[in-house]
């Protein structure tokens, strides 16, 4: 009996949890990534970033990470640097970026990082909000291409938002041929696809577009949070399943359900 075919859309670096996941479930991983992260076009506000951070004044209450991404490419460029930012109030949009940051070494040493308890950018900005009363100084780590809502709501609460760009996601080169050939051939469609950011999302919407194709009927479509899922939607595509949490570990369970299912 075949196994099932998951196409996992993560970029390549990202990827080897989830193929884990999906392999210890019984599952074939097949890994095409979306997307790519890449150095930013201009390292102006992340290098400007660095500096504030590296300075020992006071110039920042709040340093935000949005992805587990941006604490990574900032601790990479203040190495390239020569600097040695020690940040001390860090807000994270969920456990993996929290993981990230204490592994490049900017995690505080006596403040815990903020955690919001959904691991969405609606959720972060809320409990930021909650948490800070007078006007406090803000600097958002994120990808060129996210989305306003934390900076948006913080400025209208009052508060100073400085935006750092860190990097940027792009289509790999070798995306689209991998899609035509899985895509030629039904009996190489597979079983579900994951999609673990809107970016995942709307990049293999338009790869397949580009050579007049859409997602065939029939193939799961298994979402990682809300927000992936609305840009589906958006997509026209309609989630099959959405994990219970954004989070790799839920959206495998989410898999392994689904696959149980008659």
């Amino acid at each position: 009996m075949n196994r099932p075919r998951i196409l996992i859309t993560r970029t390549r670096h990202q990827a080897s949890e989830l193929a884990a996941a999906v392999e210890r479930i019984g599952a074939e991983a097949v890994l095409v990534p979306m997307i790519e992260v890449v150095p930013p076009r201009s390292f102006e506000e992340l290098d400007a970033a660095i500096r504030l951070l590296d300075q020992p004044d006071d110039k920042l209450d709040w340093v935000v990470f949005t992805s587990a991404n941006a604490a990574q490419a900032l601790s990479t460029r203040a190495r390239e640097l020569g600097a040695l930012p020690r940040l001390k109030r860090i807000a994270v949009i969920g456990p993996a970026t929290g993981k990230a940051v204490a592994a490049a070494r900017l995690a505080p040493e006596i403040e815990p990082m903020l955690v919001p308890t959904e691991y969405v950018a609606e959720s972060l900005a809320n409990a930021l909000l909650a948490e800070c009363g007078s006007q406090q100084r803000f600097l958002l780590v994120r990808a060129e291409e996210a989305r306003d809502v934390i900076p948006t709501a913080l400025e209208a609460a009052g508060h100073s938002v400085t935006i750092a760009t860190a990097y940027r996601n792009v289509t790999p080169p070798g995306t689209l041929p991998a899609l035509q050939e899985i895509f030629a051939d039904r009996a190489c469609y597979p079983d579900v696809i994951t999609f673990t950011s809107s970016s995942t999302a709307r990049n293999l919407a338009a790869l397949l577009a580009s050579i007049d194709l859409k997602i065939p009927h029939g193939i799961a479509l298994a979402s990682i949070g809300p927000i992936t899922s609305t840009t589906l939607r958006e997509l026209g595509y309609e989630p099959t399943f959405e994990a219970d949490e954004p989070t790799i570990d839920s959206l495998a369970a989410a898999i392994s359900r689904h696959l149980k299912e008659p």
